[in-house]
């Protein structure tokens, strides 16, 4: 009961006997507040380093994706610029058929121009030596 009269004029005696201001269970309450805040803290900071990890993870992964997406333009690009050259020689080659084709009609003409020519002289031949 010596207890009372100094607890009610605010003193009180911790668990070694040492006269504290501060009530014994305010105290650890205190304690206890400061080692939870501490490991609050504590989880807030590996919050930080795994959302920092997972941060730099997803730039990773952007820039790669960013890197695949380029890769994919240039090969579209480069297999319409392969369609376009595939076309060009195509055309070429047509007009090269036609101008084969058309060659091929004049010395059609000629050679039957030639024919002629060559039976009508060996008509004249076979007439000349008849008449001698």
């Amino acid at each position: 009961m010596a207890n009372d009269p100094l607890a009610e004029a605010g003193f009180h005696f911790d668990e070694l006997n040492k006269l504290r201001v501060l009530d014994p269970e305010v105290g650890n309450k205190t304690s206890e507040l400061k080692e939870e805040c501490k490991e609050f803290v504590d989880k807030i900071g590996q919050f930080q380093k795994i959302v920092g990890g997972l941060i730099e993870l997803v730039d990773e992964l952007a820039k790669e994706a960013e890197t695949e997406k380029m890769k994919a333009i240039g090969a579209r690009n480069l297999l319409k610029s392969v369609a376009k050259q595939r076309d060009a020689q195509q055309q070429q080659l047509q007009a090269l058929i036609a101008e084969k084709t058309m060659q091929l009609e004049r010395y059609r003409i000629e050679y039957e121009a030639l024919s002629k020519v060559e039976a009508e002289q060996n008509e004249f031949i076979d007439q000349f030596i008849l008449q001698k």
